[in-house]
């Protein structure tokens, strides 16, 4: 009988890949956009302004987190969500805010990781 593999033993990356890598990384700059609108607005929203040291710190951990994904660094794949979570949380409790951009790249990230990071997990180092 002839045995059968549903992972793609090609370390080369597909369109699949590279379409969920461009997908997470456009919903993390449109969550570094937020936070750059909100950074213009701190004055009149009445935010701190140490409170942007550490998120545009997050945005950038995420962004260099997606780089090391798309490299094939298995850190990407766990600091990623992480930062995403702290994210999420950090715009809930600071400024009672619900991110859906945040929660879409979450649910993009756990879908996309299902069909194209998975597969190609043994590459990883």
């Amino acid at each position: 009988m002839e045995e059968y593999s549903y992972f793609d033993e090609n370390p080369k990356k597909g369109w699949g890949f590279i379409g969920a890598f461009l997908a997470l990384m456009l919903f993390t700059m449109m969550g570094l956009g937020i936070d750059g609108d909100e950074y213009l607005q701190h004055e009149y929203l009445n935010i701190p302004r140490g409170y942007f040291y550490i998120i545009f710190t997050i945005d950038g951990l995420m962004i260099l987190s997606l780089i090391l994904m798309f490299l094939y660094r298995k850190v990407g794949i766990f600091s990623f969500p992480a930062l995403l979570i702290v994210h999420f949380f950090m715009h809930s409790y600071y400024l009672s805010t619900f991110l859906y951009t945040d929660v879409t790249n979450l649910f993009l990230f756990t879908g996309f990781g299902m069909l194209a990071i998975i597969p190609k997990w043994k590459f990883f180092k």
